[in-house]
């Protein structure tokens, strides 16, 4: 399926269709905070997110932008040769905060020479005019892409989560940027508490109605300090086994429309802060299997539509 050996559209061959070669995502720290966070909507920031604010993996933002690149650019090419980045504000809300600011981080990151293509963690609610002027314009220069974490179209798990912001606000970043010809990935987490397989199949079938162009399915990791790993620890809920994950996550993936490029199947959850379930560390056995089981499913329905 679209020139991958793999039974799904990859990010990976998503690139290789727009950029002709391997790429790497470098992840950036701009120095952000988020409305979850700094009173604006909340202080205690989303139910699952921890004190990094999903930017664990990235460079201490005291370092400028170009130097965080070059310096995760050293240590990838001490590994494999790549000649094409994507610059990736991971940490917090990355349009929230003064328009300046962020016209002068993202313009560091997109002049540079080896880099590609901007992708950006942010909100719905965090996406005003003047920021959608600015990726406007940035989108001239080199792609922009947009990562919007929704999670779950399901307004009980918004409120149990505390996302901070309804559907329609959603629907109406989605538009607006699609309107001004950025690429929209969204975030959804699989297994959040109280969600049955119907409820996460309703968000992917719902997703699939939109002008978005990516996706990143996400296993629910239970993390230290968060007040999802107090609820976990008081026992009022479980998390996946892998082969419970497994069955989801392929049923997710035949619902998903093959047009949308998927930009994540796990996630990966800090070692260091990582509650449950433990067995996701192990990533590339996770999906070793998933493309085992993936290759077995197609091969039964095969013979079963030609029987």
């Amino acid at each position: 399926m679209n020139g991958s050996s793999k039974p799904y559209y990859t990010f990976h061959t998503m690139l290789h269709e727009r950029f002709g070669e391997k790429v790497y995502k470098l992840a950036l720290n701009g120095g952000m905070t988020c409305p979850n966070r700094d009173g604006h909507l909340d202080t205690r920031g989303c139910i699952f997110c921890s004190a990094g604010g999903s930017g664990d993996f990235t460079p201490d933002n005291t370092l400028s932008i170009t130097e965080q690149i070059e310096t995760q650019k050293a240590q990838i090419l001490k590994k494999r040769p790549v000649n094409k980045f994507i610059a990736y504000f991971q940490a917090y809300t990355n349009t929230y905060g003064p328009i300046r600011h962020l016209e002068a981080v993202f313009t560091e990151a997109i002049s540079h020479p080896d880099i590609v293509a901007l992708s950006i963690g942010t909100r719905p609610d965090c996406l005003d005019e003047n920021v959608l002027q600015l990726l406007s314009s940035l989108n001239i220069q080199k792609p922009v892409w947009i990562e919007l974490g929704l999670q779950s179209i399901h307004e009980r798990t918004a409120r149990y989560i505390r996302r901070g912001y309804d559907l329609d606000c959603f629907l109406q970043a989605v538009s607006n940027l699609h309107q001004r010809g950025i690429d929209v990935i969204v975030h959804t987490i699989q297994g959040l508490p109280g969600e049955s397989l119907e409820d996460m199949l309703n968000t992917i079938t719902f997703l699939n109605k939109l002008p978005i162009q990516g996706i990143k399915l996400q296993l629910l990791h239970v993390l230290s300090g968060t007040d999802l790993a107090r609820d976990y620890e008081n026992g009022l809920f479980s998390v996946f086994t892998m082969d419970e994950y497994l069955d989801v996550l392929i049923t997710c993936l035949e619902h998903l429309s093959p047009e949308i490029a998927i930009h994540r199947l796990t996630g990966d959850g800090p070692k260091d802060l990582l509650i449950a379930p433990t067995w996701s560390r192990a990533k590339r056995t996770v999906l070793n299997e998933l493309h085992h089981r993936m290759h077995i499913r197609s091969t039964w329905q095969g013979r079963l539509y030609h029987s």
